[in-house]
């Protein structure tokens, strides 16, 4: 077997090789610092209630994401505490990481100081990086396996060492225990092995003890998988056919992955896909941009979210910055440094949309005057401020309304009381507030929330948030409305219109009742300001007792009886209907 070591070129002086450290510690550092400055200027987002939640629940797996991320945050918590600061510290550190292993990728490829500095700057302003980086998810940590593998993998390329499949099989079988989107990451690794002269490996034991390493992290999480009827395969599956997810067509997809990159990096990263296939010296490393591809078209095919890539352009980044340094190494030089300059510059100009810098009010004046938005994910999202930033508020309001209910009760129904949400965020955010104020714990049907069941409920009395009492009426013998939860109105339409129902003498015995609760398709009502979006047709859907839930030519999901039948009892919706069983 021949080993190619990466020469340093002639003339590269020990200053300037001490300096190429440097420029990756100091990018680095300054990527920890915007998250450090800002990542506490909102409130706890939706998803890190629930996730906090699910860490005083530990287990090998959960409804909607492996255990990785929720065991990382439950020894954060256990050190440092549940603060804001404390929850969103590891996730900057991961993007912190994150550029660092740009550079050092950059370097990895033959990369010297432009080359270093394009790549540090293309991760340090990427709008998908300054996101995840800023609250805790397991989005955030995605990318450090990610090309923590593909340096592994360059590293393999330039120097042999086939022992270095063994640590590859570590960072994707974590990754994969982080994050399940890891499995289509490392489909696109086997495609690019098997497309090029890697390919050489297959033939060895070293890549095959790596697969095995990583399919024996990854094995209790398959294990918890099947002992529950592979409950995430449901959840993905309900989600397709509900069209919670906004759905893109294949250029809209790649239109928006200019856009979450930060579109000034867009020359960056392209250059870079451009140099590992059409350059002499790119085409060693063409494996990085076949994985890219397979990758992207996987997600494409499978019509996942638009950021689903997004953790592979780190990569492209490395790349484009080598492309940039040589193509331009004698001609042209000035391109560089304005390259560098565009990306910094758009990456300021944007961070309000993805960084929690501005305050509400002055963040929805600002996206109006740059006409600009982050891409929608999800139909549910009728708030308006980006999704991200919605689901950081109203849920101490919320909590503090529950609380003041649940304390004017009588105390004998105190002592026999459960609290009923929605959604795991409603749920989330009873468990995180809710003891200070001697609150029970939530329940509800949504995602783990329904694994872990009803507690010791007993059926007698229970409060409901919910925007309406049309199943409390047909569940309980008795219902009262005791008013609407105060919120933020900067928080997402559906959790403002919530009320409180206090409901009495369930009709039917709680194991009975439990699984007609389970949630696990994600669409949420539409807000009342949004209903003029729908289109009114003909006849009539009247008499249907279960949630039927119609998806509108414009995308969005909306239960039935939250239309409230405008028309009268008997207005149909030109659309495709689910019903929700």
């Amino acid at each position: 077997m021949t080993f190619v070591r990466v020469p340093i070129p002639a003339g590269v002086s020990r200053r300037r090789l001490r300096l190429e450290p440097a420029l990756i510690i100091f990018s680095s550092i300054a990527a920890l610092l915007v998250h450090l400055l800002t990542n506490g200027r909102y409130g706890y987002f939706r998803d890190e209630l629930y996730y906090i939640a699910c860490g005083r629940h530990l287990a090998f797996g959960y409804v909607d994401q492996p255990p990785l991320s929720i065991l990382l945050l439950r020894l954060s918590q256990l050190l440092l505490g549940d603060s804001l600061f404390a929850i969103r510290l590891l996730p900057a550190l991961a993007g912190a990481a994150t550029v660092a292993l740009t550079g050092v990728i950059a370097r990895e490829l033959g990369g010297r100081g432009w080359a270093i500095a394009l790549a540090c700057a293309g991760s340090v302003c990427a709008l998908f990086n300054l996101a995840v980086g800023n609250f805790f998810s397991m989005n955030a940590f995605e990318p450090l396996f990610w090309m923590g593998a593909v340096y592994l993998l360059v590293r393999i390329i330039n120097r042999g060492s086939p022992t270095l499949w063994l640590w590859f099989g570590v960072l994707l079988g974590l990754g994969i225990e982080n994050k399940h989107s890891t499995v289509f990451f490392g489909v696109g690794i086997f495609a690019a092995l098997l497309l090029t002269p890697g390919r050489r490996h297959l033939a060895q034991k070293w890549i095959w003890l790596g697969g095995l390493i990583a399919f024996g992290i990854a094995l209790p999480n398959i294990l918890w998988q099947t002992w529950h009827h592979w409950p995430t395969y449901e959840l993905l599956s309900n989600i397709a056919h509900s069209k919670k997810n906004v759905a893109l067509s294949p250029a809209q997809f790649i239109a928006q992955q200019i856009t979450l990159m930060n579109p000034a990096t867009f020359p960056l990263w392209l250059g870079g896909l451009l140099w590992l296939f059409a350059s002499r010296d790119g085409r060693r490393y063409r494996a990085i941009g076949i994985i890219y591809l397979v990758t992207l078209a996987e997600f494409i095919l499978l019509r996942g979210k638009s950021y689903y890539p997004a953790p592979a352009y780190p990569m492209l980044f490395a790349a484009g910055g080598v492309a940039v340094e040589r193509v331009f190494a004698a001609r042209l030089q000035l391109l560089k440094p304005l390259l560098l300059a565009a990306m910094f510059v758009s990456g300021a100009l944007l961070a309000p949309m993805v960084l929690p810098i501005l305050p509400p009010e002055k963040l929805v004046a600002y996206m109006r005057a740059i006409h600009m938005e982050p891409p929608r994910t999800e139909t549910s999202h009728t708030a308006a401020l980006p999704q991200v930033f919605a689901d950081q508020f109203g849920w101490e309001q919320i909590v503090g309304s529950v609380a003041h209910v649940y304390h004017h009760l009588k105390l004998e129904d105190q002592k026999r009381v459960a609290i009923f949400c929605q959604n795991y965020g409603e749920a989330g955010a009873i468990d995180f507030f809710g003891p200070k104020l001697e609150l029970p714990p939530a329940i509800s049907g949504h995602q783990n929330y329904f694994l872990w069941g009803p507690r010791d409920w007993t059926g007698e009395v229970i409060l409901v948030l919910d925007t309406n009492d049309n199943d409390e009426r047909d569940q309980f013998g008795s219902v009262e409305d005791l008013g609407q939860v105060a919120s933020s109105p900067w928080a997402m339409p559906f959790e403002r219109r919530m009320h409180i129902f206090l409901c009495r003498d369930l009709k039917i015995s709680v194991r009975e009742l439990w699984p007609r609760v389970k949630i696990s398709n994600g669409v949420h009502p539409l807000a009342d300001d949004s209903l003029d979006q729908l289109r009114i047709s003909q006849a009539c859907l009247s008499g249907c007792k279960r949630k039927v839930f119609v998806v509108c030519e414009n995308g969005i999901g909306i239960r039935l009886d939250e239309i409230k039948f405008v028309l009268g009892c008997q207005a149909q919706i030109d659309a495709r209907i689910a019903v929700d069983r």
